[in-house]
């Protein structure tokens, strides 16, 4: 992993970027924001024919969001602020996909350092009033919890249940219930959709149909792949695809 010397906000305006930390992953679509602190250890990865934006910011800038990562929801002048900033204008090769603009509001570009300035403060204004919106998925840290977790990661289709699963990794099922609780703050259920819905959107950046993904990543059916993924993302997965193919 790496770590940089000033925070940054990170933005997909095209595919579906995984960012790790030591934390556990945060997946961020179309419609999230992340942001890094400054020396927090990260990693990104992109799936998909991904257009990635970078946006460092000034330390007087970073104390205005969370000294932690975190992903907000991206409004629409958010998202247009970002993609603003990071445009061809501004930098030759930000428009190109799989390329992120790493800008910091001083470096010269298309627009005055005052222009920029005050573009990147009302876009950190409007991520300070936007509600987090997190996408994460944590990382385990008991080895049998991390046991479940490979078994889950590489084939997320799996339906076993809690007690099964604790049979393959030589654990109670009450024993990782109160686990999966304790340490990641949330029930097997919630994470095994968490994880779900993570490999659903690599899939919908991969191009792959409604059909295939919910089968791929354990619904019984697509509309209840569909009512999973609301619940979660905010929006269908139909609609998410067209309005990230439209960004």
């Amino acid at each position: 992993m790496a770590s940089h010397a000033r925070g940054h906000l990170v933005y997909a305006a095209v595919g579906v970027l995984a960012v790790h930390t030591e934390r556990g992953t945060s997946i961020v679509p179309a419609n999230r924001i992340a942001w890094t602190p400054a020396g927090s250890a990260h990693r990104h990865r992109a799936h998909g024919d991904t257009d990635m934006r970078i946006l460092f910011l000034s330390p007087a800038l970073a104390r205005l969001v969370p000294d932690r990562p975190a992903v907000f929801a991206a409004s629409g002048l958010a998202r247009e602020v970002v993609l603003a900033l990071t445009g061809p204008h501004e930098a030759g090769a930000a428009g190109a996909a799989g390329a992120g603009a790493a800008l910091d509001g001083t470096a010269p570009g298309g627009r005055s350092r005052a222009a920029r300035a005050r573009l990147l403060r009302v876009l950190v204004d409007e991520l300070s009033d936007s509600h987090e919106q997190p996408l994460h998925l944590p990382e385990p840290h008991d080895d049998r919890l991390r046991a479940v977790a490979r078994i889950l990661h590489a084939t997320p289709s799996d339906d076993a249940t809690l007690a099964e699963l604790g049979r393959a990794v030589g654990a109670g099922g009450r024993t990782l219930s109160r686990l999966f609780r304790s340490e990641l703050g949330m029930t097997f259920y919630e994470w095994r959709t968490q994880l779900r819905v993570h490999h659903a959107l690599v899939l919908l950046a991969e191009g792959h149909d409604i059909n295939h993904i919910a089968h791929a990543c354990g619904w019984s059916n697509p509309s209840s792949f569909i009512a999973a993924f609301t619940g979660v993302v905010g929006t269908t997965p139909g609609r998410y695809r067209t309005g990230h193919r439209g960004g």
